[in-house]
């Protein structure tokens, strides 16, 4: 028995094996996007001439995780994001650092109108609230009408309650 050789580990190697690797990736993934932005087919003038506008593509993780996967390098990064069962421990940070530089593209192209602001606030959980008031014809704020609350004798229960 040769004593030498390693074990075989236990379960696949990672695709990707270090979190350099990772970050390499990435950074061809950014370049690929950068340099092969949307066409859009417009018109314009009083003539219509039609024109194709060339629109910078947006960074995303599953934009990244697509040019990964039609690379054949890898399909899904859940497991290195989900750190599953303690495999990818070293991946941690890289991904968090991936997420902040695609998020930071997102929000800033946002920003200065390359992207649309309504879908990057939504994609990243920012809310344009907009309280839903009732005014009157002269613009004066109508009080919310009071509820009333009705229950039934003898039950406890009640069938309509009031808020005022």
């Amino acid at each position: 028995m040769d004593t030498d050789n390693k074990p075989n580990p236990v379960g696949r190697p990672k695709n990707i094996e270090s979190p350099e690797q990772l970050w390499k990736l990435f950074r061809q993934y950014r370049t690929y996007a950068k340099a092969n932005p949307y066409e859009k087919q417009d018109f314009v003038g009083k003539d219509a001439d039609e024109v194709t506008r060339r629109l910078e593509r947006p960074l995303s993780w599953v934009g990244f995780e697509e040019y990964l996967f039609e690379r054949m390098i890898i399909s899904d990064l859940g497991d290195y994001e989900r750190n599953k069962e303690k495999r990818y421990s070293e991946f941690t940070t890289i991904i968090r650092a991936i997420k902040v530089y695609i998020e930071r593209d997102q929000f800033e192209g946002a920003a200065v109108g390359v992207y649309k602001e309504n879908i990057i606030a939504r994609k990243l959980g920012l809310a344009d609230k907009q309280e839903a008031r009732q005014v009157d014809k002269d613009g004066n704020d109508v009080p919310p009408a009071p509820s009333l609350n009705i229950t039934v004798q003898g039950t406890g229960a009640p069938i309509a309650e009031s808020e005022e």
